[in-house]
């Protein structure tokens, strides 16, 4: 199967623009909707428990303030992030909000066979209809070893390589649409739209919108001939993010989705009442990207670890190049910041993650931003 070929489009004078789900407000003064990723970090002398515990609280208070959306990210074997089963995550999210959308950001597609994807993410539109997102990558999100351990093969490169195809097959599974003929026609994705079809079915109003990830241009140039939304990783691939956007745009067919592009970029940001604890705050993320780049992952260490820490000159190196892409300060430093990277990038949307060791500052952190902007306070 083609991946290019088979996702369905209408024609110019057909497509169904709703933007549905995918397009948000801006609030306040906020020059682009804001929303959340959260990789579910567990600081040192703190559990699994209460990072989920911790994740539920933003969730929520991003609800509360007006963000958009609120995603989570597949990782895997990493002591400090537990984050490895967004949708086990997300059907927990969704018992606890209500309005915001939820989603993944994303779920790392080769790592898994798309019917149980379109199986997991059709029981979380069935949970909390009209408010599930899929976005989806190519990478692993870990290592070689464990992707290896996750795919039950060695020959990690075609999963990368088979994307295209994995997706379009993913597309049939949630649309239900595998033409006759086809050796999976008869399978279905349950929840989902053969539900319909059963007597007395009634067709669901929704199906999650479907987001392509990606740090390069491959997922970019991808998303844009589908005519699908687009999400770069900014807060990690900041010297792409533009080109990547570009290519996106330059690529974009209009699709039954949207009739426009439409990119958001994660944006690792972090403010405090003062530019010193905010900076105290985001020295646990470095040292912690530092363990993780020497192959010495664990939790995200505390304050005071990361105060105590001494940088040899490769590892200051590498900490001063990555907090060159971290916005943190007092909360009208960091609206400057994300102000400035708005109109840089051409966003249509910022997805903050917060890099702390605690729950409380990045909790905090949430809320002297949209204090910042404005966003409403319930």
């Amino acid at each position: 199967m083609s991946g290019e070929n088979d996702t369905t489009r209408g024609s110019d004078e057909t497509i169904r623009e709703s933007g549905e789900g995918i397009r948000g407000a801006a609030l306040g003064s906020a020059p682009v909707p804001l929303s959340v990723l959260d990789l579910v970090t567990v600081g040192a002398g703190h559990t699994a428990s209460g990072a989920v515990r911790t994740a539920v609280d933003i969730a929520r208070t991003a609800e509360r303030r007006g963000f958009h959306r609120y995603w989570v990210a597949e990782h895997h074997s990493m002591p400090g992030v537990a984050s490895s089963s967004p949708a086990v995550l997300l059907a927990h999210l969704a018992a606890h909000t209500e309005r915001i959308r939820l989603g993944s950001g994303g779920v790392m597609l080769p790592n898994h066979a798309p019917l149980v994807i379109a199986e997991q993410f059709g029981t979380l539109e069935a949970m909390a209809p009209g408010r599930i997102d899929l976005g989806l990558g190519r990478a692993p999100g870990t290592d070689g070893a464990t992707a290896a351990a996750l795919r039950r093969t060695e020959r990690l490169h075609e999963g990368a390589d088979e994307f295209p195809q994995q997706l379009a097959e993913l597309t049939r599974f949630l649309d239900d649409s595998f033409p006759d003929g086809h050796p999976y026609a008869k399978i279905h994705a349950v929840p989902g739209p053969v539900q319909a079809t059963s007597p007395g079915g009634v067709q669901s109003a929704h199906r999650p919108p479907l987001w392509l990830l990606g740090s390069s241009g491959f997922s970019a140039r991808l998303a844009g001939s589908l005519g699908l939304p687009f999400a770069f990783a900014h807060h990690f691939s900041a010297a792409n993010t533009v080109p990547a956007l570009d290519l996106y745009r330059a690529s974009f067919r209009p699709s039954e989705a949207l009739s426009e592009p439409y990119a958001l970029i994660g944006v690792a940001a972090l403010a405090a009442e003062d530019e010193r604890e905010a900076r105290r705050q985001v020295m646990t993320g470095a040292l912690s990207m530092v363990r993780l780049r020497t192959g010495r992952p664990g939790l995200v260490p505390s304050p005071e670890e990361a105060e105590a820490y001494r940088f040899d000159e490769l590892e200051r190196g590498f900490v001063d190049s990555w907090l060159g892409n971290v916005i943190h300060g007092t909360p009208d430093a960091v609206r400057q910041g994300l102000d400035d990277l708005a109109k840089r990038t051409g966003a249509d949307e910022l997805m903050i993650t917060a890099n702390a060791h605690g729950g409380p500052a990045r909790l905090r952190s949430y809320e002297l931003i949209a204090d910042a902007y404005g966003l409403p306070r319930p």
